[in-house]
């Protein structure tokens, strides 16, 4: 429905930067590949990571394919009188473009960005990444030129004349999520602290109930 769509570039960066996990899709050899990944944004771009032993969003970058990658966020459910008007309200973002590598320094500080995405801090309580993890990672961005971003944010379908039944209910429900409580693995000794990093994690549910 193209009402839905939205050119808001702020609205498109807090998607980016609130959700976790992106869908990057290409075709290889025929075939339709769809890969769920972690990722970051770098300002006009999304981050993503893999082995350099192989993969197909390598060798996309290499052939320079045109690939796709989807981030999609659910903010509840709408329940409408009539199951053909109930909906989701949501909001999701497509890009399309060409993966390119990232090489030199800039890649040392795009793995660390993917880290602190993902894990804010963490790369200060852990040990270095040693050069042969490093060597084993590749770095590819998707510059964020060619994007398609859609949402819902609106109630149920109903009008006072609809003749439907007002007695049925209709409204939303909205999703929320949180952090659960830290399970420790089972090497790390009994009264070992929480870091400061899951610690702060487990907090971050923002009052709206996205993840920040």
């Amino acid at each position: 429905m193209s009402e839905r769509q939205t050119t808001d570039r702020d609205a498109l960066f807090e998607l980016l930067d609130t959700e976790l996990v992106g869908h990057l899709a290409a075709v290889v050899d025929g075939v339709p590949i769809v890969v769920p990944m972690g990722y970051a944004r770098d300002g006009e771009y999304v981050l993503v990571h893999g082995s350099t032993g192989g993969g197909f969003a390598l060798r996309a970058a290499s052939e320079r394919r045109t690939v796709a990658f989807a981030v999609t966020a659910l903010d509840g459910l709408v329940f409408a009188r009539s199951l053909f008007d109930s909906s989701m309200n949501y909001r999701s973002a497509v890009a399309y473009g060409v993966l390119e590598p990232v090489d030199g320094e800039r890649a040392d500080a795009a793995l660390l960005a993917l880290s602190e995405r993902l894990m804010p801090g963490r790369a200060d309580e852990v040990r270095a990444m040693t050069r042969k993890e490093v060597a084993a990672t590749r770095v590819l961005q998707l510059r964020l030129d060619d994007v398609v971003m859609k949402t819902r944010a609106a109630g149920a379908s109903e009008a006072a004349d609809d003749g439907e039944d007002h007695s049925v209910w209709a409204g939303v429900v909205p999703l929320g999520r949180r952090w659960g409580a830290p399970e420790p693995s089972v090497l790390t000794p009994a009264g070992t602290p929480t870091p400061d990093s899951v610690a702060a994690l487990t907090t971050s549910l923002a009052p709206d109930g996205r993840l920040h």
